[in-house]
């Protein structure tokens, strides 16, 4: 039987609408789409460098708890709603992944704060021993 456990990040958005910020299945690890809201103080940052950093760290700590790294993503979703956004963050989003080169998309959508301007969705495999 495959492990399956969830973990949460204490965002009011996940207790609100019903999902995980993470979900192991196994070997797989799946962290839901990511905003630049520090969770524990639920603010957002104006600056959308600023809020690529946020959600990093938001990944990186769900990552962490499930045992990976930024090393372990196989790919990575990248959804603003202004595509001048994404040029910016670059340099930011290459220190996470530029040793890593997991497949990647950037889509330009709504979200659903209109404060948001990046939001990062990664799936990531654990490293077998």
């Amino acid at each position: 039987m495959t492990e399956r456990r969830v973990i949460l990040s204490g965002s009011t958005f996940e207790e609100q609408i019903g999902y995980a910020r993470a979900v192991v299945d196994g070997d797989r690890v799946y962290v839901s789409g990511t905003t630049g809201f520090d969770y524990a103080t639920m603010t957002i940052s104006e600056d959308v460098v600023e809020q690529a950093e946020q959600c990093l760290r938001s990944v990186e700590t769900a990552l962490a708890e499930a045992d990976c790294t930024f090393a372990d993503v196989v790919r990575v979703r990248y959804l603003l709603p202004d595509r001048s956004d994404f040029e910016p963050c670059w340099p930011v989003l290459r220190r996470a992944f530029g040793a890593v080169r997991p497949a990647a998309t950037m889509m330009v959508c709504g979200l659903a704060d209109p404060r948001m301007k990046i939001e990062i969705e990664v799936d990531a495999r654990k490293a077998t021993s």
